[in-house]
């Protein structure tokens, strides 16, 4: 948990939820700023005459309007009345990030693949958010639900990430980007999972004070990870090559689909707590990178 709060959250939330009442009236203001901020760049990007980002845009707005839908019936079934504006006592963490989306508005080099890629940025924000929530609630019910919600922008950020491969290979075709044609065999979850431990130890030699220390604490959840992911997923073998950032987004990926395709509860809910360890992880990487 300290892992999301330091990385995918620029501040902690400003306090914790007393009700389901407030719960409710907070997702369906998320949800609803996040369809309206998706709505006015898919504007802009028309009136650029940007019509493949556009689309992208309303796609995502779409989605958005309809995790609104879903937050309503949640509440009418719960509470048996539609969410109230009026209880939502503190400001959330904005779902779009306002740096993004003025790059999306000025940059000549933004794409579809690049759009959804802050798309899921975003998402695992809102994964951050209410897990944090969930971690801190003295309400028994408050808890429950935002660990449901937790678990429903995972499930997003999972649609999202297809999305952005599919855009990605699609954006490759049309370059004519070519592939290795020589076979290897494809290696699992836990030769990846090593690998990182090694990056993460050589990472934490260069690094002083806090940042060594969690990235420390960091490297012992991997290793445990890496006991845990034997025999999962099935990855490029060049994949152990590629630095610590793209190995890390790769096992985000791999937890993401395999929870997706599992048939079997308990094999679920070990890929979608795997997925959540990788996801924090990737974000505190990510953060060290920015520095």
């Amino acid at each position: 948990m300290p892992f999301l709060r330091t990385s995918l959250l620029s501040a902690e939330p400003a306090g914790v939820l007393e009700s389901l009442d407030e719960l409710f009236a907070l997702a369906h203001a998320m949800e609803q700023e996040a369809a309206h901020r998706y709505d006015a760049l898919a504007e802009d990007m028309r009136g650029q005459g940007k019509a493949d980002l556009a689309d992208v845009f309303t796609r995502l707005a779409a989605a958005e309007r309809e995790h609104v839908d879903s937050v309503t019936r949640w509440s009418q079934s719960q509470r048996g009345k539609r969410p109230d504006p009026a209880l939502v006592r503190w400001e959330a963490p904005e779902r779009l990030d306002p740096e993004a989306a003025a790059e999306v508005k000025t940059s000549r080099l933004m794409t579809p693949y690049r759009a959804l890629a802050m798309a899921v940025r975003n998402e695992e924000r809102a994964f951050a958010f209410w897990s944090y929530l969930a971690a801190y609630s003295r309400d028994p019910e408050v808890k429950k639900a935002s660990e449901a919600m937790a678990k429903e922008e995972l499930v997003h950020v999972a649609t999202l990430r297809k999305e952005r491969r599919r855009a990605y290979h699609h954006e490759q075709e049309r370059s004519g980007a070519k592939t290795s044609a020589a076979p290897q065999p494809p290696i699992d979850a836990q030769s990846l999972e090593l690998r990182l431990v090694a990056h993460l130890g050589e990472l934490e030699q260069r690094l002083t004070g806090p940042a060594a220390a969690r990235t420390r604490d960091i490297r012992q959840q991997t290793t445990q990870m890496a006991a845990a992911a034997a025999g999962l997923g099935s990855f490029p073998a060049s994949m152990e090559r590629k630095d610590p950032l793209e190995i890390a987004e790769a096992l985000v990926d791999g937890y993401l689909d395999g929870a997706e395709r599992a048939s079997d509860a308990a094999r679920v809910e070990s890929l979608q707590h795997l997925a959540e360890q990788a996801i924090s992880r990737l974000a505190w990487l990510r953060s060290l990178s920015a520095d």
